[in-house]
């Protein structure tokens, strides 16, 4: 039986869809990623799973019971870590997870030993007499989630928990995933950067306008767009007339240009390497490198969309 099950849920504002009839389970014990670019509808999913937005329609069930008739009952068993920061900044680390703690009716001995367990996971056992101003941005992130996890919840929400930080303190986050997962929690993770549910995710749905658009593990979806490759070619001298005719070529399907970088989508490169080649020398580009790539989750979103996550 499945941990978490959303059955045709909806959510209106002033009449537009931004939740359109969304359907995905979770099984217990599960990393479950959640992919889509911003405004794909994410946190609105989320914030109707934690009952902190009310459904338009169907039904969300978190450990068998309904976020709509039961949602006191609900929100026990879950920890959000959200996209914007939860924290007291004129309160010490201790106090701002106490605070939550309390929330959650741990009072006494119970509370501290928590609050302590929850600052040591996070690494700021060190800061926990200081207070958040005085943190940098991937300390506070770091706190926030140990103001989610102090009461052991059953289920943990992280809702883009690394926009804005250091490569060091999003490293961290992750590991920190991986870790409360270890420790029995079922996870759900959003995000807009698909190496992130890539490396830590057991499944991943990809959203987009309020769609659920494909749902499956790294593998399976990938396999829907085995039939694309990504050349990735570095070189100077790329001119708008040798871009203008690569995407005139009628096996390339999209070609993006990022500075000196072309990447090129097509069914399958090995026998348009030669016409490339020869474009590029035709407009005088000098290649520096030439890569041919994987399909990714990027190039899925890329394949149903026709946009990329970025966009």
């Amino acid at each position: 039986m499945a941990f978490a099950v959303l059955s045709d849920v909806v959510k209106r504002y002033d009449q537009k869809l931004t939740v359109d009839h969304v359907n995905f389970s979770i099984q217990e014990g599960e990393i479950f990623g959640l992919l889509g670019p911003n405004g794909a509808g994410k946190s609105t999913t989320i914030s109707m799973i934690c009952g902190l937005l009310k459904a338009d329609g169907g039904d969300i069930v978190i450990d068998g019971l309904s976020v709509l008739s039961k949602p006191l009952e609900v929100k026990k068993r879950i920890g959000l870590v959200p996209q914007e920061l939860a924290l007291y900044e004129n309160m010490t680390a201790t106090e701002n997870v106490s605070f939550f703690g309390k929330l959650y009716g741990l009072r006494g001995k119970l509370l501290k030993e928590r609050v302590e367990e929850a600052l040591a996971f996070t690494g700021l056992s060190d800061r926990a007499k200081d207070k958040p101003s005085t943190f940098s941005g991937g300390m506070k992130r770091r706190l926030n989630i140990a103001c989610a996890i102090m009461h052991r919840p059953k289920l943990i929400i992280m809702d883009e928990p690394t926009v804005g930080i250091d490569p060091q303190s999003r490293n961290h986050i992750l590991e920190s995933v991986k870790a409360l997962n270890k420790l029995g929690s079922t996870v759900i993770y959003t995000s807009h950067y698909m190496e992130e549910v890539a490396a830590i995710c057991d499944r991943v749905a990809i959203m987009d306008k309020g769609h659920i658009i494909a749902c499956g593990t790294e593998h399976e979806l990938r396999e829907r767009v085995a039939h694309e490759e990504k050349i990735v070619v570095k070189a100077a001298h790329i001119t708008p007339a040798l871009i203008q005719e690569l995407g005139q070529h009628p096996r390339i399907s999209r070609v993006e240009l990022n500075e000196d970088t072309v990447e090129l989508y097509l069914p399958s490169s090995q026998s348009e390497l030669q016409d490339i080649l020869f474009i590029f020398a035709k407009h005088e580009g000098v290649i520096a490198s030439l890569n041919i790539e994987e399909p990714d989750l990027e190039t899925l979103f890329l394949s149903l969309t026709g946009r990329t996550l970025r966009d």
